[in-house]
């Protein structure tokens, strides 16, 4: 398939939550020029992209990432810790659906945001913290086992989500700027980076790696072992705690 989900940024997205950093003001219409871009850049890899429906009175929508996770052609639809951000999940749902996937939920009490979800081949890594609790851990695990995943939690800490920590890069390498957000027991070996954008990268295929232009020690540094790096202007995005994995959900 090699689809890429997006959405649009709502012009509300100053207003999103944030956790762990002070409110910096964000500008949407910057905002909406870096999302273009970054999708092109997604685009320009060999990946087509399928925009969810636009929700501006949602002003987190464009962290489409956090409302679905996929394991190959089954869909799971997440249920965020955030009570505010779960009108986001109907329009992800109609777009997963549209696209021929077939379609579970995670059920209340569970929580889960799929950015706590990274996969590296056929385990899967489920960040346990604010915003994803055990219930829905427990959930996933029996959704992705239709798929022969394995689940492994992940106890956090003063993080938001698992993948604003870790990431993996093309080779399955483990990647994290600072273990003291989480707790690396369930990890394989972690290989730590300089910034901590350097630790958000999204697999376009083959070694190519896609990851934020604020990060250039870290790119210069997977560049050096031999991956193909793009990097994308997201500060906006960044200032609402998002990273380039939160912006597309990659089906391929």
């Amino acid at each position: 398939m090699a689809t890429a989900l997006v959405r649009p940024p709502s012009p509300q997205m100053a207003e999103g939550i944030v956790t762990h950093v002070d409110r910096v003001p964000a500008d949407g219409a910057r905002a909406a020029r870096q999302h273009a871009a970054y999708v092109a850049a997604v685009a320009g890899a060999g990946w087509t992209i399928d925009e969810a429906p636009a929700a501006p009175e949602l002003p987190d929508s464009a962290f489409v990432e956090d409302a679905v996770v996929v394991f190959d052609d089954l869909a799971v639809l997440a249920r965020p810790g955030a009570g505010a951000r779960r009108p986001e999940v109907a329009g992800v749902e109609a777009a997963v659906r549209a696209l021929g996937l077939e379609v579970v939920s995670i059920k209340a009490p569970g929580t889960l945001d799929g950015g706590d979800v990274l996969q590296v081949g056929r385990t899967v890594y489920a960040g346990r913290g604010g915003r994803t609790n055990g219930e829905g851990i427990r959930q996933l695990r029996a959704h992705a086992a239709r798929r022969d995943r394995t689940v492994v939690p992940v106890p956090l800490h003063s993080v938001l989500h698992l993948k604003s920590a870790v990431t993996a890069l093309p080779d399955s390498t483990l990647i994290g700027w600072d273990p003291a957000h989480l707790d690396t027991a369930p990890l394989a070996t972690l290989r730590l980076v300089p910034e901590e954008a350097g630790a958000h990268v999204i697999l376009l295929g083959g070694g190519t790696l896609l990851m934020a232009a604020s990060a250039p020690r870290s790119a210069e540094r997977f560049d050096d072992w031999g991956f193909d790096v793009i990097t994308v202007d997201i500060s906006e995005f960044e200032k609402l705690e998002g990273c380039v994995t939160c912006l597309s959900v990659l089906i391929p």
